[in-house]
């Protein structure tokens, strides 16, 4: 796979760059602009060796407007935001008039059903916007669409530069050999964890469960739950896991009950209790293997973050930023805590990667379709 500081001396030449500003936007500002600020590198990489970028990205589901990016975008770089239907032979017309080394970027690319088909045709046409092609988008390599491993078939390819931080930093977990390893997995969808879990089991001194998965490995150990938020269909997935040695559940948790919030053991949820994070005897426990540790892999909140309920996962956050530990953080909310407190500290420890899907496919399967299609 060939870096970006591979590529040659632009001089002018368009570089087609697939970048994921799949970003949190609220009434038309943007929340958490970490996966922007991410690609930076790379684009500044481009315009120092003299070429165009043309960046091609992503928001929701492709009905909305990736108009918020380019204004965020135009507060550091020369933007052009192109609206036109890229299939239409005019956007060459369009993208010709833009003055070289000013940034272009293309409207949400999932406005196109032919994206997620990776249509053939559909992948030509993308690639004939540019001379080159970079992916910087590590969040979307576990995805066979058409601008992530159908455009690589016909353009010199190369990894960004975020794309080469997140496979350094991720690889080395996979092929780790630093113990105590500490796995921490929170948030919900246990059924896209699977894979993972029962790959760190194996190799991990200690498996944590925490957040909307705790409460479903706590209905399958025999635990009362209340009312709170748990997954079915996966006890026969469950049952082995629960059997191994190195998995620890939390010890206490905070519940929601008659709209008050307190510190109970898992044997004291009550009916109409809800589960909202991990307890401070929890959060010490965990902290402390922390402390012990020299890998740490973490991904997901310890509770219902959307609810304001992140007192677990601003805990462990500053315990891993304080900690020696070499820590690797899947991204989403869990990533944006510990943005926050690394902003305050000088820990060089701790890797927060841009992926969601991508950073647990990636840690369970050790590549990604979009990271095989550059090499």
């Amino acid at each position: 796979m060939k870096k970006i500081s591979s590529l040659p001396l632009l001089k002018g030449a368009r570089v087609l760059v697939r970048v994921d500003y799949n970003v949190p936007i609220a009434n038309g500002r943007i929340r958490d602009p970490f996966r922007i600020i991410s690609s930076f590198d790379t684009l500044n990489a481009i315009l120092k060796k003299g070429g165009t970028p043309v960046l091609i990205a992503h928001l929701g589901d492709g009905s909305a407007t990736l108009r918020p990016i380019a204004t965020f975008l135009s507060k550091t770089y020369n933007i052009v935001f192109v609206t036109h239907d890229i299939t239409d032979s005019h956007i060459h017309t369009i993208i010709d008039s833009v003055p070289k080394g000013t940034i272009i970027l293309l409207e949400n690319i999932r406005r196109y059903p032919q994206e997620e088909k990776n249509d053939v045709t559909f992948a030509k046409t993308l690639a004939k916007l540019g001379q080159y092609y970079v992916n910087d988008a590590f969040s979307v390599c576990h995805r066979k669409h058409a601008s992530v491993v159908g455009v690589p078939k016909y353009l010199p390819s190369f990894a960004g530069v975020q794309m080469q931080k997140e496979i350094t930093a991720l690889s080395g977990v996979v092929k780790n050999k630093n113990h105590p390893f500490v796995f921490i997995l929170g948030g919900s969808k246990f059924g896209t964890k699977i894979p993972l879990l029962k790959r760190f089991t194996a190799t991990a001194d200690s498996v944590i469960i925490t957040g909307a998965i705790m409460n479903t490995f706590y209905k399958e150990s025999g635990f009362p739950i209340g009312k709170s938020v748990t997954e079915e269909g996966f006890s026969k997935a469950i049952a082995p896991l629960l059997r191994n040695a190195n998995l620890l559940l939390p010890p206490d948790c905070i519940v929601v009950r008659k709209e008050k919030s307190m510190t109970i053991t898992p044997l004291e949820v009550e009916a109409q209790d809800v589960i909202v994070d991990i307890g401070p005897q929890s959060i010490a426990l965990i902290a402390e293997k922390i402390k012990k540790a020299k890998l740490v892999v973490w991904n997901g909140p310890t509770g219902w973050y959307e609810k304001g309920f992140t007192k677990g996962t601003v805990a462990l956050a500053k315990a891993c930023v304080a900690s020696k530990a070499q820590t690797v953080i899947g991204g989403g909310d869990t990533g944006a805590v510990v943005e926050k407190i690394l902003k305050k500290s000088d820990a060089k420890n701790v890797f927060v990667s841009t992926g969601g899907g991508a950073t647990l496919d990636y840690l369970a399967q050790g590549t990604l379709p979009g990271i095989t299609a550059l090499k």
